[in-house]
């Protein structure tokens, strides 16, 4: 959870437009407080990060995975089988919503489902407008 302490630093004049990423965090923080699915996150590099969630009896129909206002969601829902009497579950096959803020130009490149585990690319994608440039001077 954000710390008054930070609350009060971004509520100073200097930080112009800040309160509204601080609620954002805050926000996401509160909704991340359940344990399941476990999940995983790999930085690969400073741009390069893969998130892997254990899913084990999710399909890929069973999941849904979204990005709103810089907060990815994953999403699942396993259709339960009314047909069949259900001797023992002990696979967790439970409604779910987990909510990741993502930082800024962080973008879900791909997303893939292999052996129970949901894999997301996320990547850094700075505009090239955003990148550091070079001024030259000009000789008069």
């Amino acid at each position: 959870m954000v710390t008054q302490f930070a609350m009060d630093l971004f509520n100073d004049p200097f930080f112009i437009g800040f309160n509204r990423e601080i609620t954002r965090l805050n926000h996401a923080h509160k909704l991340n407080t359940q344990s399941y699915p476990p999940y995983d996150i790999l930085k690969l590099n400073e741009d390069n990060y893969v998130l892997s969630l254990a899913v084990a009896g999710f399909s890929k129909d069973d999941l849904d995975i979204s990005v709103d206002d810089g907060t990815l969601y994953v999403k699942g829902e396993v259709a339960e089988k009314t047909d069949v009497e259900v001797v023992h579950k002990g696979i967790a096959t439970r409604k779910f919503t987990r909510s990741f803020a993502l930082g800024e130009y962080m973008e879900v490149s791909g997303a893939e489902l292999k052996d129970g585990i949901l894999t997301l690319s996320i990547i850094r994608n700075i505009p090239e407008e955003k990148k550091p440039k070079s001024i030259q001077i000009n000789d008069k």
